[in-house]
Formats: structure tokens, C-alpha cells, sequence
């Protein structure tokens, strides 16, 4: 090693040297991708082996066009170290590095992000990143004259074409069929693709960073109610990671909410839909009032949300509590409380639990009982990948559980133990939800509304965690628990609820959290021009 470091090379030697390193040490998920797709047999073998040369190309002609005395060394040692992280997450729990990840992951508050820290994470890093990046910084280069090193740069560039042109023209019709038919298996390419999502992150950032303006809604809004009618309280849950098929009133094989069953009238919805995959997307998303189709995270921010149209309205009180991150944008203009530590949150041990949202809220709920009141709860709920970490000894049930973050070292049975042992926490924390209600029926018309950002993938093909892209992610990250209660006597618009009406449709239509909006203001009877009865859950019952 010693003797390869005294060697002398140009920057281009380096910049090919590091661009094949790349292909072999940083693709082994997209490689693994591909031949489940394209077997090695026949004409693949031919195909497939222009795959790395193709990667190789991109890599080398990428640096290449960058590089220059100041720029070279610390782009690659840079690319090196995130490469490598990069690895390790799809690796290990097979996600997608896109701009979606990259949000996330700039968005991840330190406790989060330790909680994905383990001894396999530090290893990736440091002989796949940081070995290299050193080997790479002791590198003796060679700066030329700028002529000599521009004309290097340029025969290296025509020479890369050549090589892309010669594998356009032998395999041109097998990569045209590649990119139409199966377009997402890019996205594992490292590390072509987290540098482009980047690129892509950095300039939405820049558009978004811009000069503003708000873009108001529901101006003409108005509680609607009758005369002598009790005032509402709901409380809106929104949970965390929590996929329909391991909700124990669904279905599983496991009873994972033994208290919600016993719960008389607890509306379950078979076919609950999110609007993204990780936390970020879906919540701004279901509190706005553009659906999946048409939400983005620029358009959204700078767009009012149903918690701005009944703050409006000067009849509904509103508090957010947040166990979680944060509420993602959703509150930014009326303000939330931090109930991750315990300075807020009463019920803290190795971590601030659930619970404590439910606590204290006496001030809130007896003061001015004669206004409508909404709670919402942001659970901690199924946060993986420490699920170990996300209920108390009393809630562990099902064993043996995965006691570690690194998934792919325990055994399934224990990840899905440990994730149902979630499960039962929520059941219990809802049931608290409930009861809290119940104290409160004769002063208010009592609701609760629970629904998960987004599913979890529990090892499923080698799939862990979510943040998937929407198009190529497994239902397990789609299709979420949901569940309303409601107490006596609760009434839509001029009439008394119909639950059992209400039961009936949960159970046979497919409703997503594009129905949030509209939902949340029918529960307090606002009339505004941009409701939308067929949007509102509480119709189904009519």
C-alpha cells in the first residue's frame, strides 16, 4: 500500500481508479435488483456485463468534467464517505436513496438519527467510505499544466463516449426495454443517483427559498350548528408506521388490539390508503387540500391547510402535541408543543412515551366549554427501526424480539415480534384516547380519529422500514390502519351520525388520507367553498 501511495498519478488515474472502486463497492443492491429481473443465462451474460462498463462511463465522465487541481481530491473523498452510507441503507434495509430520503434524513432530529447507528453502520463507513476517502487524500497527484490536463480531460471524455456509443449501438434495444419496463431499478445506482436526487433537492430548495406569498383558503368559513347543540371535541391521532395487516382488528393471526376490540362501536376501515411513504410527505399531505396526485411539498407550504381554515372560523380551539419529529409544516402558523422531552412530556423513562400526551390537559378541555376543540396527537407509535424501544416491558408479548436496529441481523419472526409488541402499545394509547373522551360526553359531542402516516416494511423480499418510492413500494408501506370513534348522540351537519351506516362502509370502500380534509371540517360542521361532500368519510354513513 505503502508503495502504491509514493506512486505518482495524474488526476484522471485517480478519477477512473475511484469511478471503478464505485461500480464494485457501492452497487451491490442494483446489481442484486437486476438479476432478479435479468437471469445469467444467454444474452444477458452480455447485457448484463455492460451494466458496470455503462456505470463506469457516468462515474468517470462525471468526475472527469469537475475535476481541476482544487476540486478533484475533495469531490471524490466527499462522494466516497456518502457513497458509502449510501450502501450501507440500501443494503441493509433495501430503501431508495432519492430526494425524498434526502429530505427525510435532513429533517431527522439527532435522537432519531442515533437511533440508527449500530457497529455493521460504523464498519460500511469506515472501510468502504472513510479507508478510501484517506487512501485518496495520501494519493501523490501529479497537477499538470492546465493545457496538458484539458486535453487529458478531453480525450478521456471522447474515450468514454466511444465506449457509451459502442454499448448503445451492440445493446441499444436492451436498454431502451430496461428504462420502459423496469425504469425504477436506477434508483439503487450508487452513486449516480444520490448525487442527482441531490442536485434535484438543492434546486427545489432554491425555488421554494424564494420571495412568497400565502395562498389563502376557505375565507368564507363557517360553524354551522344548531341551536342548543353541545359543542364537539375530537381527537385526532395521527400514528406512526403502522400497517393495516398487523392491526388486530383487521384480521392478523395476532390479537394486537385486545382493548380496541372490547371498545363498543370502534369503526375500523379495511382499506386505508397514505398519501406518501415516510413522514414527511404524508402528514403535510393529509392535512391539505391538494390530494396525492396533486400535492407537493412547495405547493403545500405556501398553500393555508385545514388546521389554518378552522383556526379561521374563531369556534374551534386547536392544540397539537408532538411525540414525533415534528408536525412536518402542518402547524407552523399556529404553533405545536415538543413532547420528545421531559420538559412537556410527564411520562419519560429511556425515552418520552406516548402517554404523556394525554396527560395535562385539564386546562385545555375545561376551558371555554362552550367552543369546539380539536387535539391532535403525533405518535412516536411504530418508529422503526429500534422497535424494541417504542413500548414498556408490560407490552412485551410476543417473543423473542429484535433487540438491535440493524433488522437484517435478527431473525423475521423477532422483527415482526418486536413490531407487534408497537402495536399493542398504540391499541392501549388509543384506548387511553377513548376513556379520556368518555369523561368528557356530557359537555361535548366526543370523537376520535386515529390514522398512520404510512405502513412498514418488515423484511418482506429483503424490504425493511418504508420511504419507498410510492410507484415501486409494497403495499405493507401503503396501506395503513385507520380506525373512528364517536361518542353518543355525535351529529353530521343536521342529523345524528349513522355509525352502524358508517361500519358498513369501512368495511367495503377503499378511503386515503386525501380524505382528511374534507373529513376534519364536516366534523365541525364548517361550511366553506372548499369542502367537498363526496371527500368527507362522515357521508358514507348518509
Amino acid at each position: 500500500m505503502k508503495t502504491l501511495l509514493k506512486r505518482p498519478l495524474t488526476q484522471i488515474q485517480l478519477i477512473l481508479i475511484v469511478s471503478a472502486y464505485l461500480v464494485v463497492a457501492g452497487n451491490y443492491t442494483f446489481f442484486s435488483e437486476v438479476l432478479k429481473v435479468y437471469p445469467l443465462h444467454g444474452k444477458n451474460l452480455y447485457y448484463l456485463a455492460t451494466m458496470p462498463v455503462l456505470l463506469f462511463v457516468i462515474n468517470a465522465a462525471f468526475f472527469t468534467l469537475l475535476s481541476s487541481r482544487y476540486t478533484t481530491k475533495p469531490l471524490l473523498i466527499f462522494v466516497l464517505i456518502v457513497s458509502a452510507a449510501v450502501s450501507y441503507f440500501m443494503n441493509t434495509y433495501h430503501v431508495v436513496i432519492g430526494k425524498a430520503m434526502i429530505r427525510s434524513a435532513l429533517e431527522t432530529n439527532s435522537q432519531e438519527a442515533l437511533g440508527l447507528f449500530n457497529l455493521k453502520m460504523l464498519l460500511y463507513n469506515l472501510f468502504l467510505g472513510i479507508l478510501p476517502a484517506w487512501l485518496v487524500y495520501k494519493a501523490p497527484v501529479v497537477y499538470r499544466p492546465w493545457r496538458t490536463e484539458l486535453w487529458a480531460k478531453i480525450k478521456t471524455l471522447v474515450a468514454l463516449m466511444l465506449i457509451a456509443g459502442g454499448i448503445a449501438l451492440s445493446a441499444g434495444a436492451f436498454y431502451a426495454s430496461f428504462f420502459r419496463e423496469h425504469r425504477p431499478l436506477k434508483d439503487y445506482t450508487n452513486p449516480y443517483w444520490w448525487i442527482k436526487s441531490t442536485i434535484s433537492y438543492v434546486k427545489h430548495s432554491i425555488r421554494r427559498s424564494g420571495p412568497k406569498t400565502l395562498k389563502v383558503i376557505g375565507t368564507d368559513a363557517k360553524v354551522i350548528r344548531q341551536p342548543g347543540e353541545k359543542p364537539k371535541l375530537v381527537i385526532m391521532v395521527v400514528g406512526e408506521a403502522t400497517r393495516w395487516d398487523h392491526f388486530g382488528l383487521n384480521g392478523y393471526r395476532r390479537n394486537t388490539t385486545p382493548k380496541l376490540a372490547q371498545e363498543k362501536g370502534v369503526i375500523d376501515f379495511a382499506d386505508f390508503r397514505s398519501c406518501g411513504t415516510y413522514t414527511a410527505r404524508s402528514v403535510p399531505c393529509m392535512f391539505s387540500i391538494y390530494d396525492r396526485h396533486h400535492y407537493n411539498r412547495g405547493k403545500a407550504e405556501w398553500t393555508e391547510n385545514v388546521m389554518d381554515i378552522l383556526a379561521r372560523t374563531g369556534k374551534v380551539d386547536l392544540l397539537w402535541r408532538d411525540n414525533n419529529s415534528d408536525p412536518k409544516g402542518v402547524m407552523k402558523r399556529l404553533g405545536y408543543v415538543d413532547f420528545m422531552s421531559p420538559k412537556n412530556n410527564p411520562v419519560c423513562d429511556s425515552e418520552c412515551r406516548d402517554e404523556g400526551m394525554l396527560q395535562n390537559l385539564q386546562g385545555f378541555l375545561d376551558r371555554n366549554t362552550s367552543r369546539d376543540k380539536l387535539l391532535v396527537l403525533h405518535q412516536m407509535g411504530s418508529h422503526g427501526p429500534e422497535y424494541y424501544k417504542r413500548y414498556t416491558e408490560k407490552f412485551l408479548r410476543y417473543k423473542p424480539v429484535c433487540r438491535s436496529n440493524e433488522l437484517g441481523s435478527c431473525t423475521r419472526d423477532e422483527v415482526v415480534n418486536a413490531y407487534d409488541n408497537t402495536v399493542l402499545h398504540t391499541d392501549s394509547f388509543l384506548d387511553d384516547a377513548i376513556k379520556l373522551l368518555k369523561h368528557y360526553e356530557k359537555k361535548y359531542q366526543v370523537a376520535l380519529v386515529y390514522i398512520a402516516d404510512h405502513g412498514e416494511s418488515l423484511g418482506e423480499k429483503g424490504i425493511y422500514l418504508h420511504g419507498l418510492p410510492y410507484v415501486i413500494a409494497p403495499e405493507a408501506q401503503t396501506h395503513v390502519a385507520a380506525i373512528m370513534w364517536f361518542g353518543p348522540g355525535f351529529r353530521h351537519g343536521t342529523k345524528e351520525l349513522n355509525t352502524t351506516r358508517l361500519m358498513e362502509a369501512a368495511r367495503k370502500e377503499r378511503f386515503s388520507q386525501d380524505n382528511l380534509f374534507s373529513t376534519l371540517l364536516g366534523l365541525f360542521d364548517v361550511n366553506t367553498s372548499v369542502y367537498q361532500p363526496k371527500m368527507d368519510i362522515l357521508n358514507a354513513a348518509e
